[in-house]
């Protein structure tokens, strides 16, 4: 079974400092990456960093906090809440592991929280 903190740890380290090496480690060489459930993924490690980078925030700029739903031997369900000076967002992941924990197929689901 692949516990989810090592790599959401990864993510989080790869988020904050936009390294294209270490947002690669992430993710298998044919991994997928949905930025909404039902989009058109990002499709190979090469396509996930360039896109990736494209839509980089800069270092610093929004807190993430979250624990695990589901873990089971190959998928854990991540809830977490993306907080920006400006906006929070509550954040629902999926993340399909192989066994040596890089992600083969990560699905985000997210919603802005409501600003009344």
């Amino acid at each position: 079974m692949v516990e989810p903190q090592a790599w959401v740890e990864g993510y989080l380290r790869a988020w904050n400092s936009n390294d294209p090496d270490g947002i690669a480690a992430l993710f298998t060489e044919d991994a997928v990456y949905y930025t909404e459930p039902y989009s058109l993924p990002w499709q190979g490690r090469a396509d996930i960093v360039a896109r990736w980078l494209d839509r980089k925030d800069a270092p610093g700029e929004a807190t993430f906090g979250w624990h695990p739903v589901c873990v089971t031997d190959d998928l854990s369900v991540i809830h977490g809440i993306t907080a920006y000076s400006d906006k929070t967002y509550s954040n629902l992941w999926l993340i399909r592991f192989v066994p040596d924990g890089r992600c083969r197929e990560f699905t985000e689901w997210w919603m802005r929280h409501d600003t009344r």
